[in-house]
């Protein structure tokens, strides 16, 4: 049974960091393109970055600059380092795989920013 379990997210100030891992079991877990999401209150979910079996990496053009997605495949785990946080980052924030036919997702972990 595929699980994808993220962590890492909690209450910040702007300006301050987070980062979040997302810890997979799954085979063959390199072989996988790996999404973080983020969901905010009222607006529908978003790609905020993904990175690629061979570690290219693509991200939202409001987090550019601000947020580094990488992996880990001895730790199965995806990192997203999040720097230079804005109010408009509150959201909760997904992994996702797909996996043809499956799309596996986490459960979500929530980040708040805010003085």
């Amino acid at each position: 049974q595929v699980q994808l379990v993220e962590s890492g997210g909690g209450l910040v100030q702007p300006g301050g960091s987070l980062r979040l891992s997302c810890a997979a079991s799954i085979s063959r877990f390199g072989v996988n393109r790996v999404v973080w999401h983020r969901q905010a209150p009222g607006r529908e979910r978003e790609l905020v970055a993904d990175i690629t079996s061979d570690g290219g990496t693509n991200y939202a053009e409001s987090v550019k600059g601000r947020f580094t997605i990488s992996r880990d495949n001895a730790k199965n785990t995806v990192y997203l380092q999040m720097n230079s946080l804005k109010p408009e980052d509150t959201a909760v924030y997904y992994c996702h795989i797909y996996r043809w036919p499956n799309n596996y997702w986490g459960q979500g972990t929530q980040v708040t920013v805010s003085s």
